[in-house]
């Protein structure tokens, strides 16, 4: 298994392939067809799960999520790459090279 460079805002996501997504009243539960493991999300992750599919860079993320929610931009970047670390430890979301 290689090693995951640690993210930056300047890292690109995208959803990884296998994995399905369904809004529950504005919180998503996430599945894994890879692992058949379940994964859920509050409001404000869901809302970044969202934010995948029309932005890459993390940094474009962040800024969006800046502007949506009522949020110090140090916590809302930490947050935000703490989650995206955690979604590509389980397969949900893959960096891909910067030459994208």
């Amino acid at each position: 298994m290689t090693e995951q460079s640690p993210l930056t805002l300047e890292s690109r996501v995208r959803i990884s392939e296998g994995v399905l997504f369904q809004d529950l009243q504005g919180e998503a539960v996430l599945l894994n067809l890879n692992s058949g493991i379940y994964y859920g999300l509050d409001p404000v992750g869901t809302r970044i799960w969202q934010l995948l599919g029309t932005h890459e860079k993390l940094a474009d993320i962040a800024s969006a999520v800046l502007d949506e929610f009522e949020v110090e931009k140090q916590t809302c970047e930490a947050d935000l790459l703490a989650l995206m670390g955690e979604l590509e430890k389980r397969g949900l979301v893959t960096a891909c090279s910067d030459a994208t």
